[in-house]
């Protein structure tokens, strides 16, 4: 399961949004909008996308 990654691409702007929001998109290495970031699959990284999962769509999974 170490070798299981994710993909996500922001499609929300984190203006307006609370500060921990923001925090999260960096955190996902997400900070303009398009922008796409490939994670290792762990349920840390599956509670961050769910924290902001109104800004970031899942793009692929492998």
């Amino acid at each position: 399961m170490a070798d299981k990654t994710i993909t996500v691409e922001q499609t929300g702007s984190p203006l307006r949004r609370p500060a921990v929001q923001r925090q999260t998109l960096v955190g996902l290495g997400l900070n303009k909008l398009r922008r796409r970031s490939t994670l290792p699959d762990t349920p840390q990284t599956r509670g961050m996308i769910a924290k902001v999962q109104h800004l970031v769509r899942i793009v692929d999974e492998s």
